[in-house]
């Protein structure tokens, strides 16, 4: 499906393109979190490395049934109504959402229409676009927490660089990121510095520093 473009009526286009090899590698991810970090703390201000994988595992269901046009509880629930948590089988209920994720959007007609995530109705595409973005960053979030290795895919780092300046140029929503202010990044930056830095994330944050 790579290369295969659809248009939103703003005239953005975004390609269609297989989640499956960023589901993969985030799965990957969660699969090397050790039972003694799950409370250590990650990028996200307001969570805990247990928290990170309860968001990507709601946000994996939600983006799911968002290509899916099943609206209902997981695509109304806005994702700041409550901090996350895991459950007792995470660790096995996580990697098949996530494979359920790339799935759903493997059908060319979950690009298309309007659909619903967070509460907010947008169109296939643009939904698309966002649940790539949030593996993407959230990806890097959980391997900065975690002292893994992070290479994303570099087809879903392409789209999710591409949100997050448009999100960054978006007058109407002040020029910040879509996770915080942007944070200066030399334009000669890796490109998945300059996603995290547009995102609102610092690319320099490790464990150890602020």
């Amino acid at each position: 499906m790579t290369g295969t473009d659809t248009h939103t009526d703003s005239g953005t286009s975004t390609a269609i393109i297989d989640l499956g090899p960023q589901t993969r590698i985030v799965a990957r991810l969660a699969a090397g979190v050790r039972d003694e970090q799950l409370g250590d703390r990650t990028p996200c201000p307001a969570y805990a490395v247990r928290n990170l994988l309860g968001h990507l595992t709601g946000l994996a269901a939600a983006f799911r049934d968002a290509a899916r046009k099943e609206l209902g509880p997981t695509t109304d629930t806005p994702p700041d109504s409550a901090v996350p948590d895991i459950g007792p089988g995470w660790r096995e209920e996580l990697p098949r959402v996530l494979d359920e994720l790339a799935e759903a959007w493997r059908d060319p007609a979950a690009w298309t229409g309007m659909t619903r995530a967070g509460g907010v109705d947008l169109p296939g595409e643009v939904a698309a676009a966002v649940a790539i973005d949030e593996l993407v960053v959230h990806g890097w979030d959980l391997a900065r927490a975690t002292g893994q290795e992070y290479v994303p895919d570099p087809a879903a780092l392409q789209v999710c660089h591409a949100f997050v300046v448009e999100v960054a140029a978006d007058p109407s929503g002040g020029g910040g990121g879509i996770f915080g202010p942007v944070v200066p990044v030399p334009p000669e930056a890796p490109l998945l510095d300059r996603a995290i830095g547009l995102s609102g994330r610092d690319p320099g944050w490790t464990r150890e520093g602020a």
